[in-house]
């Protein structure tokens, strides 16, 4: 006589071991994925703080040159010294991988992060054959997290347009 089989509806140990290993491996590569972006995240504000913070200092470096009263031609290509329209005597200059304001109240952090830092000063001479800046080309680059990102400015002295 034949006996027949009884049959069970479900999984099998091993079936069950297989799909849990599949779910760890899956699970461990969501895992790295994840960090992956979550570090990524890290040095992209890192960088973007870095950058805004060095583009603030360029903009507020133009706003005081354009309306200088008299610039230095005479200074190292890593400082730019003037007299502001206030008549307070500015230099800012790059040094340690900072750029620094040295104003008559101080000496202060402009910026950090920065590794270059080059004031190009274009001169003329005026009718009395007194050489006088009439421009200013500006080139700073920065670097954080391996990134390293360029930002050049340039300003007319409005004040030598006379």
């Amino acid at each position: 006589m034949l006996t027949k089989l009884k049959k069970f509806n479900g999984f099998t140990v091993a079936e069950l071991l297989i799909s849990l290993a599949m779910t760890a491996l899956i699970l461990a590569a969501l895992a790295t994925a994840f960090n992956a972006s979550a570090v990524n995240y890290q040095q992209n504000q890192s960088i973007y703080k870095t950058t805004n913070g060095c583009r603030q200092a360029l903009t507020r470096i133009t706003q005081q040159l354009r309306t200088a009263t008299a610039v230095d031609p005479d200074a190292a290509n890593n400082e730019c010294t003037f007299l502001s329209d206030t008549g307070q005597n500015i230099k800012y200059y790059y040094s340690d991988s900072k750029l620094y304001v040295l104003t008559e109240t101080g000496n202060y952090v402009v910026c950090d992060d920065v590794t270059d830092a080059t004031f190009i000063k274009n001169t003329d001479v005026d009718d009395n054959g007194m050489t006088f800046v009439k421009s200013v080309q500006i080139s700073m680059t920065v670097a954080n997290g391996g990134v390293t990102t360029k930002l050049p400015a340039a300003v007319v002295i409005r004040r030598s347009l006379n």
